[in-house]
Formats: structure tokens, C-alpha cells, sequence
């Protein structure tokens, strides 16, 4: 049974020396984290990758640029974009059986990422995008962003919406007054993040984006970054959201979600009864999540489902929505 990670990460040194040139550590924590060994197997596309890939049972990664990705970077940002899928696409080139990928976008110059993003799917055979939440201080249904994502849906090309920590007047409200480390860690991957991804996606439904363009389809990790455990609360909103269709019609037909290494059946059956068995996405959160004892494919086998319900989570899912299949 083919195993298709879908949310696996990478970085390289001119994305990395672009962030210190931005001093970007100082207003998001988060760049403290990509050092040491998550930063040796995060620039590695190659040979450790695929070991360890090999262990613990995944067969193809779908390779995106870790957070905060070029959400900061200005319009430097564009020819910076164009390099990195470049060198994607070499990777994936010399390993076509395990590698896929996501194009990296200068969101900071939408109407640049709009045709980023075309040359990556046409020509790149790249199978679509990852954001990683806000770009500066705008949200992403901000209308200055709307280019990309006509650009995916024209496309149909699916886009991973990653989480990355809130802006700082967020993170001093609610997730400061303990240690530095403390203060990071709740802003970002114990609650933070999950919290700012599923936000974003809510806003897509508010704004209307899955109204005005019904192609678009949205990929949340984490097992939906939190708002599938509240789906139905949400769909109160439905007596003033003046939408076309209740909010749980969006749910189940513009969205995926995945894993992200979080490896937790009960998870998996909150995700399936809100977006249906369908629409579930297999996906390790290499390198943060990556843990020895193959573990992805021992998830796979004990996750629940039955033998079909368990061969469209490895794959058949994301082959069929990136037209695979």
C-alpha cells in the first residue's frame, strides 16, 4: 500500500540567511527552532531523508518550504521563490518516485506568487502550494491576496494552509507572562499556531472565497488545526453569514485534512465524521514530527479504517485530488 506523506518539510541556507538578514528571530520565535538536527535534516534532500523516510515507512514525500517561509521576505522575494522550486524540482527530478512538491510563492507580491505558481504546476509538475498564515498584517482573505488563490483554483491545484505564530500584539494578550521558552512554546507548537492556521481558514469561508471560486480546495494539517472539533458551533454562523451555502458545505467540499504526524485514531475519527473518509490526507510533519519504530506505517495499519477507507488515507486521496488518479 503506497504511503504518501503530504505535509514534509525542507529548508535551505538562502531562505534561512534571508530570515537572520530580516532578524526575523526577534519578532517570530518560531525561526529559533529550525538549528541543530531539525536543521541538518531539514536541508537534506537526499540520502538521510530517504533512510529515514525508509524506516518509518513513508514512500513519497510532497516536499514544502518550512514556516514562516517568504511570508516576511519583500520583493526580493520573487527571484528568492523562482531559486528555491528550481532546486525543488531538481530533487525531485533525481528521486521521481519519492519525491513530489509544493511550490514556495512570494506572497508578498501577489500578483508575482499568482504566476509563480502556474509555472511551478504547468511546468514544474509541481501539485500545488503551501501558505503559512498571515502575510505581514494581512489575513489571507485580505483582498490584495486574492490572485493566488484564483490562481489555485483555476489550477486546481490544492493549497496547504501551515500554521505560523500570531502577530505579537496576539501573543501578548494571550500567550505571554511565563519563561521565554514557555512563552514560545505555547504561541507556537503547543496551541498558537493550530490556533492562527484553522482561524485562517475560517476567514476563507467568511470572506466568501469558496463562493466565488467552488474549485478551491484547502488542505489543513493537525487533524484540522482545531476547528473540526468545533465544526458545529461554527455553523451557527450560518443566521448572519449571508454565505450561498451553510458553512459545513464548505467543510465538506473545500477542505482535506491531515495527519501531521499526529498519529491519533480518535483523531482520525473527528476528521472523517466532519469531512468525510474521502477527504483524509496521510502526512508525517517530517522532520519535527519524525520519531524511530516506523511509526507512519504502523499508524496506517492500526488507524481504524478498512482496507479501502485505509488505501485512500495512504494515497488514493491526494492521487485523486491532484488528478493522479
Amino acid at each position: 500500500m503506497k504511503l504518501i506523506g503530504i505535509e514534509e518539510h525542507f529548508l535551505t541556507n538562502e531562505v534561512k540567511a534571508a530570515w537572520s538578514a530580516l532578524s526575523l528571530e526577534a519578532s517570530d520565535p518560531s525561526v529559533a527552532f529550525h538549528g541543530g538536527a531539525l536543521e541538518t535534516r531539514l536541508c537534506d534532500l537526499s540520502n538521510e531523508r530517504l533512510a529515514l523516510m525508509d524506516e518509518t515507512g513513508l514512500d513519497v514525500q510532497v516536499l514544502s518550504l518550512t514556516t514562516p517561509s517568504l511570508h516576511d521576505v519583500g520583493v526580493e522575494s520573487v527571484a528568492m521563490a523562482r531559486r528555491v522550486n528550481d532546486a525543488v524540482a531538481e530533487a525531485v527530478a533525481r528521486h521521481p518516485d519519492r519525491f513530489q512538491a509544493f511550490a514556495t510563492l512570494p506572497v508578498t507580491q501577489p500578483d508575482e506568487a499568482a504566476l509563480e505558481l502556474e509555472r511551478c504546476v504547468k511546468t514544474l509538475g509541481f501539485k500545488g502550494t503551501m501558505l503559512c498564515g498571515r502575510v505581514g498584517q494581512r489575513s489571507l482573505d485580505h483582498a490584495d491576496l486574492l490572485p493566488i488563490f484564483q490562481s489555485a483554483a483555476a489550477l486546481k491545484a490544492p493549497v496547504l494552509l501551515h500554521p505560523r505564530v500570531p502577530e505579537q500584539s496576539v501573543r501578548d494578550a494571550y500567550y505571554s507572562g511565563f519563561s521565554p521558552s514557555v512563552d514560545a512554546a505555547f504561541s507556537c507548537f503547543s496551541l498558537g499556531w493550530h490556533y492562527d492556521a484553522g482561524l485562517q481558514f475560517l476567514r476563507l469561508i467568511l470572506a466568501g472565497h469558496f463562493d466565488r471560486m467552488p474549485d478551491l480546495q484547502i488542505i489543513l494539517g493537525h487533524w484540522g488545526e482545531l476547528v473540526l472539533f468545533y465544526a458545529e458551533r461554527f455553523a451557527n454562523v450560518d443566521r448572519v453569514s449571508g454565505l450561498a451555502h451553510p458553512v459545513m458545505t464548505y467543510f465538506q467540499r473545500n477542505l482535506y485534512v491531515t495527519a501531521s504526524g499526529m498519529f491519533l485514531p480518535h483523531y482520525l475519527e473527528q476528521a472523517a465524521r466532519i469531512v468525510g473518509t474521502d477527504r483524509l490526507l496521510f502526512s508525517t510533519d517530517y522532520p519535527y514530527q519524525y520519531r524511530p519504530g516506523r511509526t507512519a506505517r504502523q499508524f496506517l495499519e492500526t488507524c481504524g479504517l478498512d482496507e479501502a477507507g485505509r488505501l485512500a488515507f495512504a494515497s488514493g486521496n491526494w492521487q485523486r485530488l491532484t488528478g493522479e488518479l
